[in-house]
């Protein structure tokens, strides 16, 4: 793409993307704080991928997807995930009429927008593999028929990392489904009074909704079309392969630490998360910034660490961020 074709995407961009600061204003109404939270959710959105949050309770982790969901007019479902929920009870299930002899259909809350699966860890293996389809195929099977998802699809994940007793630990291949992984802390001292005083004050303001669903879909394909130079690209090969094969990449230290690498989808996302992320700052093309941003978010649960970097204390994120330290930047 020449440089007459970039300067013209990035104007198209700059407009495009004036609809997010609607959306912040409106969200902001709502929530205090939990910045990095809000934008990876509009990442999400805008790179059509999923999302998995990861944070104690009582950090607005529902409020703020609800409040987002809202603000763009999209269905939004929450589902409490708990050890005796059925795949039934998440994408419905054939309920047989006897006067007329037949099966109707009803749909379960999975035909949605936006799903919140909170602790999702806490559901045995059916119906996390009842959500791996929804997620990844975007279409639910129930009995003999298939039925397709709404383009607008997105499962956004909570686990709570303190309390694991009753859970069941996530399949790596549907971890693996999840775009991002978003650890979600603690507010500053002046943003949690600033919560005090907002949720125990007057009754907060309804959310107005700022956008339809046809301009989000269509800014993803704005989104889609941001341009990726080729450096860019072996720079996120670069930081893949590097999970996978630090000794090759002048990162022999962290070979004992990793026991698997992240998969090809990895770059995939990181390509596509680090253009949303150029999107919401208005611009036509990635920059190593971009990808920087996005790369932890992507990449920390897709290195599986071995048991001497659990006896170390040696977390996944730590790799990853040796390998952006290291790497060598276009």
């Amino acid at each position: 793409m020449d440089s007459t074709n970039i300067q013209q995407l990035n104007e198209q961009v700059e407009k495009e993307a004036l609809f997010l600061r609607d959306v912040l204003v409106e969200v902001n109404e709502v929530i205090v704080g939990q910045e990095t939270l809000v934008e990876r959710v509009l990442i999400a959105l805008l790179a059509d991928g999923h999302i998995l949050l990861e944070g104690v309770p009582g950090l607005a982790k529902t409020l703020a997807v609800k409040t987002v969901a809202q603000a763009i007019q999209a269905d939004f479902s929450r589902l409490q995930f708990t050890p005796d929920l059925l795949p039934a009870d998440l994408i419905g299930t054939q309920i047989y009429n006897p006067r007329t002899s037949e099966f109707t259909v009803h749909r379960g809350p999975i035909f949605g927008n936006i799903i919140l699966a909170d602790e999702i860890n806490r559901a045995p293996a059916k119906v996390q593999s009842a959500l791996l389809e929804a997620m990844q195929e975007r279409q639910i099977t129930i009995g003999d028929a298939t039925y397709r998802l709404d383009d607008l699809f997105l499962v956004l994940a909570t686990q709570n990392p303190i309390e694991q007793e009753g859970t069941y630990p996530l399949p790596e291949a549907q971890v693996d489904r999840f775009m991002l992984k978003t650890i979600v802390d603690y507010p500053t001292p002046a943003e949690e009074r600033q919560i005090i005083d907002r949720m125990t004050g007057d009754p907060l303001p309804p959310v107005k909704p700022v956008i339809e669903r046809a301009q989000l879909l269509h800014a993803r394909d704005v989104v889609r079309r941001i341009y990726v130079d080729d450096k860019i690209k072996n720079y996120v090969l670069s930081l893949v392969l590097a999970t996978r094969h630090p000794d090759n990449n002048g990162l022999s230290e962290l070979r004992p630490y990793i026991s698997f690498g992240a998969s090809p989808r990895a770059g995939i996302y990181l390509v596509s998360a680090a253009r949303a992320h150029a999107f919401i700052r208005g611009r036509g093309f990635v920059t190593p910034e971009d990808i920087k941003q996005v790369a932890p978010d992507v990449l920390r649960h897709r290195v599986i660490i071995s048991y001497e970097a659990e006896a170390e204390n040696v977390t996944s994120a730590d790799i990853v961020q040796r390998i952006l330290d290291y790497a060598e930047v276009p």
